[in-house]
């Protein structure tokens, strides 16, 4: 798994944003790094822990429900 610190990034964007959507754009520039954040955003997708749909980036319910259990 590449990139874990910016997935966790817009993994945590993604969630303290939920249930409204962010863009790519906006993203990349409040972490600043654009390309690191494109791949960050597909492998997210990708295991099912952000939806896509065009720009619009959303947390999945399977993220939100694993981030209310609260885990040590």
């Amino acid at each position: 798994m590449h990139d874990q610190p910016t997935q966790r990034a817009v993994l945590g964007l993604a969630l303290e944003a939920h249930p409204k959507a962010f863009t790519t754009r906006r993203i990349a520039r409040q972490l600043g790094a654009g390309d690191a954040v494109e791949r960050a955003i597909a492998q997210l997708v990708e295991v099912g822990l952000l939806e896509r749909d065009g720009d619009a980036i959303n947390a999945s319910a399977a993220a939100v429900h694993f981030d209310a259990l609260e885990l040590p």
